[in-house]
């Protein structure tokens, strides 16, 4: 990795300037994703995020089928907006989806009745994590990324494109890619607002 921890955490941003002028290899990429879904903690251990990497053409194929999803929702009247936006995610290197199994939540709710209510929380709560430890991991690596959520608009089409499990829900979407512009400083509110310590 590029960067330590707390610099690349300190430095994540959402990048909408991407490319596909990457220094980073598929097989990097495919390391970071792995190394996410193995070691980033879920309720029970449950382990229910399923991940999805897309690049070169499926990457391409993910936006143009948002693009045409969203064409007949917007109509073409007022969808140049939209279709900005729709070409900054398609100029980027790749994408990684987000799943959770719904197999194994409904399981868990059988099993353990008195929390049913809860392993639907808990199951966002494990991909809200997912998706933080792969996009740090990226910006570690010098790729800028954003989170997306064009679900569940997409969703079928998305399943049937690459014969994704019927039973694996989509939650977000993450293009990512080489950083073309710089990002808009954040600003914080008020740690002692937000934060309470007590001994």
């Amino acid at each position: 990795m590029t960067k330590d921890f707390y610099a690349a955490l300190k430095e994540r941003r959402s990048y909408y300037g991407i490319n596909k002028d990457i220094k980073v290899s598929d097989e990097r990429i495919k390391e970071i994703v792995e190394f996410a879904v193995k070691y980033t903690p879920s309720a029970f251990n449950s382990q229910t995020a399923r991940l999805v990497i897309l690049s070169g053409a499926s990457h391409d194929k993910l936006w143009d089928l948002t693009t045409e999803t969203l064409r007949k929702v917007v109509g073409d009247g007022n969808f140049e907006g939209t279709q900005q936006k729709m070409d900054s995610f398609k100029a980027g290197y790749g994408t990684v989806l987000f799943f959770e199994d719904e197999v194994v939540i409904k399981s868990l709710q059988e099993q353990f009745a008195q929390y049913a209510d809860n392993f639907p929380i808990w199951s966002n709560q494990a991909s809200g994590m997912h998706q933080l430890v792969v996009w740090t991991a990226l910006e570690a690596e010098g790729l800028g990324a954003s989170l997306q959520h064009y679900n569940p608009l997409i969703d079928d089409e998305v399943k049937e494109e690459w014969n994704i499990p019927r039973n694996w829900k989509l939650i977000a979407q993450m293009p990512f890619g080489n950083p073309t512009a710089p990002v808009v400083e954040k600003e914080f509110l008020p740690l002692e607002d937000r934060v309470k310590f007590f001994k």
